[in-house]
């Protein structure tokens, strides 16, 4: 087992402390960035929306036994520090990047973006492409879901109030418990105080849920195109489990099949849009826990893509 000690740079209170990882000065923030094995191209990890470094930390752990993995939070989410959410995906990007260089990782870049967290990876690599070395989306947002995602029903509405209320009164035990099951091979030292920081900012996640947006879909639309690089898109057909407890289960039978559909067709589309760019399905795997339903098929394809991309 990994010995994991807290290490920082500067002062901060004892409270905020992050299990692992260092602290950089970036534009006045100080912002939490966990690097770990060496080697070229760096595996970077982009979050899913109100979602932190730690939560990768299965996957980090394996991909730094063979090359450079970076974890980290971005400003207003984990154990950085805090900032009016959401932001544009300018913003995020220019960070991640001052971010990096702060800490010595030199480009190029693989990016593993997780749902939010794609599009992002997308934005760098359109503003910065001779940065970037390969990407893997999981469940990223596109922007043809705004026009191409299916509706939520009247008759589901009254159903669909009663499950948040339900929630509302219960949603502490009920998340802890999907948590304990997402992290359950996760160190002690670390598993317990990343549960209680999700516990305790459920409302951020919904916040920072709120860059899916018109305007950030935008800035990728008008963006450019992607670059020439290796792309692995994946999808997860099962059912979210964060999303049974504030979603009536009626909704989820009739729109799941639906929308898989219409990602499947995008998520498709968008990967043959380069030439080395691949479309793969994960049929047991849900869209919050897909880097620990299915974990050795994600580790795979950075595999592959590494592969890929230092043989071009």
């Amino acid at each position: 087992m990994k010995n994991y000690t807290n290490k920082h740079q500067g002062d901060k209170s004892q409270s905020s402390e992050s299990p692992i990882g260092c602290f950089y000065n970036v534009e006045g923030r100080r912002l939490l960035l966990d690097r770990s094995g060496s080697g070229s191209p760096s595996v970077v990890f982009i979050p899913a929306a109100g979602m932190v470094g730690l939560d990768y930390l299965n996957i980090h752990n394996k991909i730094s036994q063979r090359t450079t993995s970076v974890i980290y939070d971005r400003a207003g989410t984990g154990w950085s520090d805090q900032v009016k959410l959401p932001r544009s995906a300018l913003e995020v990007t220019d960070e991640l990047r001052s971010l990096l260089h702060t800490a010595g990782i030199p480009a190029p870049y693989l990016f593993v973006g997780h749902s939010l967290g794609g599009i992002y990876a997308r934005r760098y690599a359109q503003r910065f492409p001779d940065e970037v070395a390969g990407m893997l989306l999981l469940e990223p947002p596109h922007e043809d879901f705004l026009t191409n995602t299916p509706k939520l029903k009247k008759r589901y509405i009254v159903q669909q109030g009663f499950t948040i209320l339900r929630t509302l009164l219960t949603y502490k035990r009920s998340f802890r418990v999907l948590f304990d099951q997402m992290f359950a091979k996760w160190p002690d030292s670390i598993r317990e105080p990343l549960i209680e920081y999700h516990l305790g900012t459920l409302s951020k996640t919904i916040t920072e849920r709120k860059n899916l947006n018109s305007e950030v879909y935008e800035e990728v639309r008008k963006g450019g195109k992607m670059p020439n690089i290796p792309l692995i898109v994946f999808s997860a057909m099962g059912i979210d489990p964060f999303m049974t407890p504030i979603t009536s289960e009626s909704f989820l039978r009739e729109t799941i099949d639906p929308f898989n559909n219409v990602k499947n067709t995008t998520y498709k589309k968008f990967a043959n849009s380069v030439p080395r760019g691949e479309h793969r399905i994960l049929k047991n795997a849900g869209h919050t826990t897909i880097h620990t339903d299915c974990p050795d098929d994600v580790v795979e394809a950075i595999w592959n893509l590494l592969d890929l991309s230092k043989n071009a």
